[in-house]
């Protein structure tokens, strides 16, 4: 099983029947140094190939031609909206849908771009589709997909504070995470948001379920939505920690409020 496998340290030292395997689409990448090695293009040829779809296969290309600046992420983006545009201009739901339960996980990715930048779903209607990619067991459809919905949770900020400040309660720690690091003032590859960097106690909805969350993942997502806010509004932070620490003085606050004060403390 994929699980099982910890990869390569290096891309060099990918088995070859791996990389194949990886390219072909029939596994799942072990960790960033697979994620980083699969060739995106030749795994979108063969997903077209293995789906009768070979004819969306230019238009793709095409996009990726244009790219001013190719990384795995401009990649992954460019894929995804581009087979978001060949299946709606050829009314083509089921392949949408295939794609997003596909083995591999770059696949998955450019699903989540699917959803995420689909001007035709609601908020809500995108953030319910984008659930189960916040659930997946693949680290990488876990980042990317709220990356393919922060522009709208940025344009629609009210109201995604308010959905998510439910998500922020799941019984899934993936989800509860997705809630946190979908906010974040700051971010990482991605725009700020302006609003929670001049007001961040408009994310307190989300933020205040989380502060003794069990889950390590959890907690570093929330130290450091609270840092980027440090370092717009520090007074605000320095307050919300030291109210955290008098009111639930557990070892899983201790740990974000540490992590959340670190640039202040520097």
């Amino acid at each position: 099983m994929t699980e099982k496998r910890k990869g390569a340290r290096s891309i060099k030292d990918i088995p070859q029947d791996i990389l194949e395997q990886l390219n072909r689409g029939d596994i799942e990448t072990a960790n960033l140094t697979e994620w980083l090695a699969v060739d995106q293009r030749l795994l979108l040829e063969n997903l077209l190939q293995q789906n009768n779809r070979t004819v969306y296969l230019n238009p793709v290309l095409k996009s990726l031609a244009q790219l001013k600046k190719q990384t795995v992420n401009t990649i992954n983006e460019a894929i995804g909206l581009e087979l978001l545009n060949q299946a709606v201009k050829n009314h083509d739901e089921e392949f949408l849908s295939e794609l997003s339960s596909h083995p591999a996980d770059l696949v998955r990715c450019w699903s989540a771009y699917t959803i995420g930048r689909n001007n035709r779903l609601e908020l809500k209607d995108k953030l319910n589709k984008i659930q189960s990619f916040a659930s997946d067991s693949h680290f990488g459809v876990r980042e990317i997909c709220w990356m393919a919905v922060r522009p709208d949770i940025s344009k629609n900020l009210t109201e995604s504070l308010s959905i998510l400040s439910e998500w922020a309660q799941h019984e899934n720690e993936y989800v509860r995470r997705f809630a946190s690091e979908s906010t974040r003032p700051r971010g990482v590859w991605c725009e700020h948001i302006d609003a929670l960097k001049q007001n961040p106690g408009s994310g307190l909805d989300i933020l205040e379920p989380l502060r003794s969350d069990a889950s390590r993942y959890v907690q570093d997502s929330v130290g450091n939505w609270l840092n980027d806010a440090s370092k717009s509004q520090p007074e605000f932070v320095v307050e919300i920690c030291d109210e955290w620490i008098r009111e639930s003085p557990t070892k899983e606050t201790r740990y974000i409020v540490k992590k959340a004060l670190r640039t202040i403390k520097k």
